[in-house]
């Protein structure tokens, strides 16, 4: 019988199917269920609307064999069929959609879910298979044909028998290579894994027969292989599911199955939105973070689908990075798919998705919040550095969606409050909110800088993450009250009679204190301070850059070069203070050894490295032995 040849730029598009619109080898199986689904569809349709096709909806399958001694994998429906010329039109033409031609002629008020469009899918089956063979019988014919090609040479149509309606694929599955084990496909576990990751829901059973290893004699351990046809597929989504029917447990189970987690999700959010865009979807917050959470290798997103059918594994389109620890599905007909469907084109309707799906989280974690405290703070001590990042990152730009959802440890109640809760409870007069920052509550509890604030009975922020102070550098202000950090150089917490006070010591001193600027070095300016209780010395800072900051940069890969302007403060009521002074006028030799002590010990204070620890320790020891 003479080939005919494909009816568009065969070759050219043929190779184009197999090498570059699809880009995982694996999707070819999803591809031809998803044509027979459709096929299925189809007959039930014409069974509502034509009254000579009689069919029981329970009897429509789909159903897969394969043979590793011939290397075939088959794949059968008893849908609708194809007619000769129905093979011709849909097969022998490649970009030739006929599930797209059934659901353009339908009218508005019918509704039946096709899933494809482009009619490209099933040529994706030539990415694993030498040769291809179709036979089918319609329900509008009593003949059969048989329609077989090898690639883009073209293909033959021929009459052939077959005496149930619907149609079967035979693919002669290739011969292993050494970049590609093409037997897999022939694989029974193999075959089960795609189908439930691609197609398991379709909404009609997709069926294979399946070996079982059974227990024959006990005493001798022996086993037998027993063969049984088993339903591979779900079929009826859990998201689709009237939430009446499906429990707590129902939906653990799901997504500790789905996103193998040994623990059940902190909160499950379920949504289902109609209109311009309609959609459903099922998310969840994990109770913890996974194990590659905050590594490069993590991949956020939701699985998407699309009638059923899983589109992406993880699409991070539709989540924002401050929620990237949300799993979940998304499950849409509106959405605008390439012609693979591997990838999405740019689509306002997913863009609409995200938006949504971010106000949703958004809001159902101010709920937890207000409602679910206890479950709040769980979820803030795994995740809440991402929340924060989320505040810093873009400039700022998301920091009102986030603001109210931050949380930090207060030093009046000893736990975490919200910026909220911070506010309402500040003394009256109060103009600023203040934080200071630290390793750790215990090392932010020592600070000289915190003693102060606290004797005006205010209540501190301690921040503990490295991300911390970057967040609240990006919010400014909450409720017009700025952020001042205890270690500003610049905080104004003096009576003016104090200031004065300090004013006219730093003036009398101001050749002391110039000269231990000189010997230092690294500082902005020494001065000499009332503002410290019982500490000698401290190191606060001038400008954005805050010595934590500091500890950030210095952490990185590059070096950005960037350093908090520091400046040595003297506690004038402190002993020391009337040493340095007799020093300065008695023994300079002696006044340089107590400044680069004095120096170093505020460094360890504030958390910062000495360069030369081995220097200072034998000054220490000079100093302390006369």
């Amino acid at each position: 019988m003479a080939k005919k040849e494909f009816k568009s730029e065969s070759k050219r598009l043929l190779d184009l199917m197999i090498n570059s619109i699809y880009t995982n080898k694996d999707i070819f199986l999803r591809e031809l269920i998803s044509n027979a689904s459709d096929a299925l569809d189809k007959l039930y349709y014409r069974s509502l609307t034509d009254k000579k096709v009689k069919v029981d909806k329970e009897s429509l399958e789909i159903n897969i064999n394969f043979d590793k001694d011939s290397r075939t994998l088959t794949i059968s429906d008893n849908g609708c069929g194809m007619t000769k010329e129905e093979l011709e039109a849909n097969l022998g033409t490649i970009a030739k959609s006929g599930s797209l031609s059934f659901k353009e002629n339908m009218t508005k008020d019918e509704k039946i879910d096709i899933i494809g469009q482009f009619g490209v899918g099933f040529y994706s089956a030539f990415m694993v298979s030498d040769k291809i063979t179709v036979t089918s019988k319609s329900i509008d014919s009593d003949d059969a044909y048989v329609w077989e090609s090898e690639g883009a040479d073209g293909y033959t149509i021929s009459k052939s028998s077959k005496d149930e309606v619907g149609t079967e694929i035979v693919l002669s599955i290739k011969e292993d290579s050494e970049e590609y084990d093409y037997c897999k496909y022939l694989d029974e576990y193999e075959i089960k894994n795609l189908v439930k990751k691609y197609s398991d829901y379709i909404s009609f059973p997709i069926k294979m027969e399946c070996t079982h290893h059974e227990l024959k004699d006990e005493e001798k351990h022996e086993y037998e292989d027993i063969k049984e046809v088993e339903t591979l597929n779900s079929m009826i989504p859990i998201w689709k599911k009237n939430k009446s029917e499906v429990e707590d447990v129902d939906y653990d189970n799901f997504y500790m199955d789905k996103f193998s987690d040994y623990d059940k999700p902190l909160k499950v959010i379920s949504s289902s939105v109609e209109g311009m865009c309609s959609y459903k979807s099922l998310l969840f917050i994990p109770s913890h973070a996974p194990y590659d959470f905050y590594t490069q290798e993590y991949e956020k997103g939701l699985a998407l689908y699309s009638n059923g059918v899983m589109i992406m594994e993880k699409c991070g389109e539709l989540l924002p990075d401050y929620f990237s620890f949300v799993k979940g599905v998304v499950d849409s007909e509106d959405l605008s798919l390439n012609i693979s469907r591997e990838l999405l084109q740019e689509s306002n309707n997913l863009k609409l998705i995200a938006k949504n799906i971010e106000s949703k989280i958004r809001k159902e974690l101010e709920k937890m919040l207000k409602e679910d405290r206890e479950n709040y703070i769980s979820f803030f001590k795994t995740f809440g550095v991402q929340l924060k990042y989320g505040v810093y990152n873009n400039y700022g730009a998301d920091k009102d969606k986030l603001k109210d959802l931050v949380m930090f440890y207060s030093a009046k109640h000893e736990r975490l409050v919200t910026l909220s809760e911070y506010v309402s409870e500040m003394k009256e007069g109060q103009e600023n909110i203040y934080y200071a920052s630290g390793a750790s509550i215990e090392k932010i509890n020592a600070l000289p800088q915190v003693e102060q604030v606290k004797d005006k009975e205010y209540d501190i922020l301690y921040l503990t993450d490295y991300v911390d102070e970057f967040c609240i550098t990006a919010i400014q202000e909450y409720e017009g009250k700025k952020f001042t950090n205890v270690s500003d150089g610049n905080l104004d917490l003096e009576s003016e009679e104090e200031k004065k006070e300090t004013e006219k010591v730093n003036k009398d001193n101001s050749d002391l204190l110039k000269a231990m600027c000189e010997k230092i070095g690294e500082v902005k300016e020494v001065k000499f301070s009332n503002k410290l209780k019982s500490h000698p010395v401290c190191l606060t800072t001038k400008g954005d850059v805050s010595i934590e900051m500091q500890k950030v940069f210095d952490a990185m890969p590059n070096d950005m070069g960037i350093k908090a302007e520091t400046i040595l403060e003297i506690n004038e009521k402190h002993p020391i203070s009337e040493k340095l002074k007799d020093l300065f006028e008695n023994d300079k030799e002696e006044f340089e050894k107590y400044t680069e002590i004095l120096y170093s010990e505020a460094r360890m204070i504030a958390g910062l490295p000495i360069e030369n620890p081995t220097e200072i320790s034998r000054l220490i020891c000079e100093v302390i032995s006369k």
